[in-house]
């Protein structure tokens, strides 16, 4: 097989199984892209994207805490998203300096 070595074989057994797996793998690229993603607008999508895919994989393997987890982290990224989409999410001058002087 392809990448034997690299990729453990997985127990997979049926199509749902293998879904879920496939958005599992796509669920952390999207959080780990979102990460890098200067403009917040896209990068709350991106993180709600990501959160929400590895929400569908808690709740197959039963994980509460995982589940709540992601969970927290879609809601965070959907009112923050819709803070900037209303113009609600402003940043003072003040905000704005202080930022420039830490980096």
């Amino acid at each position: 097989m392809l990448l034997e070595k690299i990729l453990p074989y997985l127990p997979v057994s049926s199509l749902p199984e293998t879904l879920v797996y496939v958005v599992a793998g796509a669920g952390i690229v999207f959080l780990t892209y979102g990460i890098f993603l200067e403009v917040e607008r896209r990068q709350d999508l991106v993180l709600l994207l990501g959160a929400c895919c590895l929400i569908v994989y808690a709740l197959y393997i039963r994980n509460l805490i995982f589940t709540l987890a992601m969970a927290g982290i879609a809601i965070g990224s959907l009112i923050e998203f819709l803070e900037i989409y209303f113009g609600l999410h402003k940043h003072s001058p003040e905000d704005l300096e202080r930022y420039k002087k830490l980096g």
